[in-house]
């Protein structure tokens, strides 16, 4: 096994007088299959294609892209792990000054909007080379989209890229085919067939009868509804068994986007996890200090895709897709003994997970012949009675892997579904859950505690989340475990008011949860929540919905989330007399805060309607 070739010189090395595919990051290089760059080029060299790995190229120049020649058959480019305006930028639009997926770590080593600076460059070297755009960033702007960093609706990236081809979704079977037809010689516009994939024609050009309209970009641009109803049509139809043909205007042209490719099966998934990866980094990054984002993930285990959870502010139903798809046993078992033969693994498995770790069934068997529904989630608000749960074929790997000598723990650090979980009539799981996959804490998602706001997030209500902390705390005391339920919850999401995130700070208070960081709602490229930011509407009712924009307010629900802290102290005040709740001010047992000098503590507090849900103070 060995990296593939970073720079010309790594090439000569190799006896090679050229390459097929130059692939660009704008991560460094992590040859590990948690890093979609490392999946894409094996599979390519699988196919017996000749690959460079241009990491994190001098866009301002173009020594970099030149370096290689002119690929035979042309560039593949992705901003890297994640969207680049995320990994620059925090919510507050505030420059970030780390990047866990840079060698050394910091900050600006990539530009804003990775994929269209990487694509004009490379139309500066080579203007007739064909280019092929994907991964997330690629992927959740492929339609006319709201952008948070210029609040302001964009086009598909496909145009402002100059690129051929966008490959939307996981991509290893539309790499293979565009491989296979661009070795056999046809040109880069002969490729508009392949599933998975997005082009764009002239307006004159012929467009299939069955195709899906969306609202223009003009349109969407203009009308905050017009953009609703074209954010619904495209997870609509983002289904691999019933989805359709889309297109969408932008002035003189048309974007299309094929019908999704289907997931891969197990078959597939296994070969894809059963390439030569080496699981670092190349030793070139070494004096930087190494590329932090490998560490956490070296030694986890992806055992499963896809997640019919679809929260609205998850851009995965849009990505990976909603369908369920795993890995076999052997394949992760096979893995799994990997591992022994590194001198840096300890025994420990960081994680066997997936998007949503506990699912390894399809949600139900009538999305395998039918599709998944179109509006209608497998979850949220309550569970569709026809969802399939069992954690038994989970369970029994899982059993397979801790048996494995050498092996010392088997954790599970991906997101677990409570909910889910809370459907299995069985406690076997949830038991060996507790009694050997856990350190301490489980993370989970609650998100919030008021109905109205995990209506629009797309979640259960809070009464599974408290059913789910009753059975675990009832099964760690007869476990004799001292563990914890830590949640995860977010501030400021559409529909989230004032009054919203006062009761959200109370569930706290009740719950002795004292959150060490907040996440605010950030509106990324592709979400249903993202939709409802920009345009204050739900786009399954078109009807309105409040949005805390403005940062003062956003800093209101932030601060009532950490009310304990004392510097926020005055924030709280202020929000919890814009909120009506004087009666929270004060020295009283149900009180958030004690009363400020100068205000007397008069108001008699109301009832908690959480306090009798009290939990065990981390």
């Amino acid at each position: 096994m060995a990296f593939l070739p970073m720079n010309a010189a790594e090439v000569k090395a190799r006896g090679w007088d050229g390459v097929d595919f130059v692939y660009v990051s704008g991560d460094s290089y992590v040859d590990h299959p948690s890093f979609g760059a490392a999946i894409i080029t094996r599979v390519l060299e699988d196919c017996g294609m000749r690959v460079a790995f241009l990491a994190q190229p001098d866009w301002r120049k173009t020594r970099d892209f030149t370096q290689f020649g002119r690929p035979r058959l042309g560039f593949m480019v992705s901003a890297g792990n994640i969207d680049s305006m995320v990994a620059h930028y925090t919510v507050a639009k505030r420059k970030r000054h780390d990047d866990a997926y840079t060698a050394g770590g910091k900050n600006g080593r990539r530009p804003d909007r990775a994929v269209t600076v990487y694509c004009r460059k490379i139309r500066e070297c080579y203007p007739d080379s064909p280019i092929i755009i994907g991964g997330l960033e690629a992927s959740l702007r492929r339609f006319a989209h709201y952008d948070y960093w210029s609040d302001s609706v964009m086009p598909s990236i496909l145009f402002d890229s100059g690129a051929d081809l966008l490959v939307y979704g996981m991509g290893e079977l539309q790499t293979v085919e565009i491989a296979k037809r661009l070795s056999e010689g046809y040109p880069a516009e002969a490729l508009q067939d392949i599933r998975g994939t997005c082009f764009k024609v002239r307006t004159k050009d012929y467009v299939p009868k069955s195709a899906v309209e969306l609202p223009s970009y003009e349109r969407v641009r203009e009308s905050k509804r017009d953009y609703a109803i074209a954010a619904r049509r495209e997870l609509e139809e983002a289904d691999a068994v019933r989805g359709k043909t889309l297109i969408q205007r932008h002035g003189n042209y048309l974007l299309l986007q094929n019908p999704p490719m289907p997931p891969l099966d197990t078959g597939q998934l296994d070969w894809v996890y059963s390439l030569p990866y080496m699981r670092w980094y190349p030793e070139c990054y070494e004096k930087q200090g190494g590329v932090p984002g490998v560490r956490e993930v070296e030694f986890s285990i992806t055992h499963n895709r896809g997640c019919f959870g679809a929260c609205n502010f998850c851009s995965l139903a849009f990505h990976q897709g909603r369908a369920v798809t795993v890995r076999s046993e052997e394949s992760v078992i096979k893995e799994a003994e990997s591992f022994l033969e590194n001198p840096r693994f300890k025994g420990y498995i960081s994680d066997v997970g997936g998007p949503t770790a506990n699912f390894r069934l399809p949600s139900c068997e009538k999305q395998l012949r039918l599709g998944l529904c179109k509006n209608r989630k497998c979850l949220a608000p309550t569970p569709c009675p026809n969802m399939q749960v069992s954690h038994s074929e989970y369970l029994g790997l899982l059993r397979k892997l801790r048996s494995l000598d050498g092996i010392k723990k088997v954790f599970i650090r991906s997101g677990i579904r409570f909910d889910y979980l809370m459907e299995d009539e069985s406690d076997e799981f949830f038991s060996e859950l507790i009694k050997h996959h856990i350190s301490g804490q489980l993370r989970v998602a609650p998100e919030h505690c008021s109905a109205a706001v995990l209506d629009k997030m797309g979640k259960p209500h809070i009464e599974v989340y408290k059913r789910f902390c009753d059975r675990f705390y009832s099964l760690t005391g007869r476990a004799k475990k001292d563990q914890y339920v830590v949640p995860y919850l977010m501030s400021s999401h559409p529909g989230s008011r004032l009054k919203d995130a006062v009761e959200l700070a109370l569930f706290c208070k009740a719950e002795n949860i004292h959150p060490k960081q907040v996440q605010d709602f950030y509106p990324t490229p592709g979400t249903i929540s993202t939709a409802m930011f920009y345009t204050e509407l739900d786009p399954y009712t078109l009807e309105p919905v409040y949005v805390p924009k403005a940062e003062s307010e956003k800093a209101m629900q932030r601060a009532l989330l950490q009310y304990f802290i004392p510097e926020n102290k005055p924030l709280v005040v202020k929000a919890l007399i814009k909120a009506g709740r004087r009666d929270l001010i004060g020295s009283g047992k149900k009180c958030l805060v004690t009363a400020p000098a100068g205000m007397a503590d008069k108001q008699k507090p109301k009832k908690n309607k959480y306090s009798r849900y009290s939990r065990k103070k981390k």
